[in-house]
């Protein structure tokens, strides 16, 4: 076990990630450092790609600061007081669970894409592309959690990177109403294709039986990974395999609520309310 950090070490206040589970009263008081000390990490640099009025050129030039600093502290290089909040803890706890350093950088690299396709107002051409992304985006973040629990084998972490991929496409299908008119677009150009659907009818948000087609082939494939990394939930001891089984439930919840949907939240995000919470313990229960 791995001694807990100083005062000084200790992350900065954190407020929200989409793709982290927040250090959490069901986790472990011994992995809640090293996991905020990640989730600021992750949270400030997606505030970089993100927030505020910077352009994309700043946003970018920011990013790469972020990243060159990223590298200087993991080779034992003393924080710069720029970032010295985020950083001070995250070094210590680099050296207190050896943290694989490629995995903080992926993220870096997908905040990094998002900015550059927002800014250039590319799409995924296909699904391996898309699948890519969330291999930056999102896998990190269960990848970084089986790392400090102790769990590296290949099944594990394949079923991790299944629901993590799965809750970034859930993402994006929960927020179709508002990346689309922001300029991004992970409905992909071969799904477009597939079901005759043009960038210039999802831009206006038209909702035709061919657009609905297409949000409910893509909320079957984030169900279908959803469901492939769920036996998950059984590897993780104690309070986090619990967590993990709300995780999982959360996701499926809100697929069902596109799916119910019946492609109107193009229109309007979905979000989970008091009265899903029930459902989603009853069936975590049963998993």
């Amino acid at each position: 076990m791995k001694a807990s950090s100083p005062p000084s070490a200790q992350a900065a206040h954190i407020t929200h990630y989409e793709n982290f589970p927040v250090a959490s009263w069901l986790c472990p008081a011994a992995l809640r450092p090293p996991i905020a000390a990640i989730y600021a990490f992750a949270r400030t640099a997606d505030d970089m790609a993100d927030e505020g009025d910077a352009s994309p050129a700043q946003r970018l030039e920011q990013l790469q600061d972020y990243r060159l600093e990223l590298h200087a502290i993991a080779k034992g290089q003393p924080p710069q007081p720029r970032w010295a909040t985020i950083f001070t803890p995250l070094q210590y706890q680099l050296q207190q669970w050896q943290l694989p350093v490629h995995l903080l950088d992926d993220l870096l690299s997908a905040f990094v894409q998002d900015v550059a396709k927002t800014r250039d107002q590319t799409s995924y051409a296909d699904r391996a592309e898309l699948l890519d992304y969330c291999r930056r985006s999102a896998n990190p973040v269960g990848r970084l959690l089986l790392h400090l629990y102790g769990i590296h084998d290949d099944q594990a972490l394949a079923q991790s990177d299944a629901i993590c991929s799965a809750l970034q496409l859930i993402n994006f299908w929960q927020d179709l109403s508002e990346d689309i008119p922001r300029g991004r677009h992970y409905l992909t150009d071969a799904d477009c294709a597939r079901f005759n659907v043009s960038r210039t009818q999802l831009n206006a948000l038209q909702l035709t039986l061919d657009i609905q087609r297409l949000i409910a082939s893509n909320t079957a494939w984030a169900r279908t990974l959803m469901q492939q990394g769920a036996p998950l939930v059984h590897r993780l001891p104690g309070r986090i395999g619990w967590e993990l089984r709300l995780v999982v439930q959360g996701g499926l919840r809100i697929l069902d609520k596109v799916q119910a949907q019946q492609g109107h939240n193009l229109h309007t995000r979905l979000t989970l309310h008091k009265t899903d919470v029930a459902r989603m313990l009853w069936r975590a229960l049963w998993m």
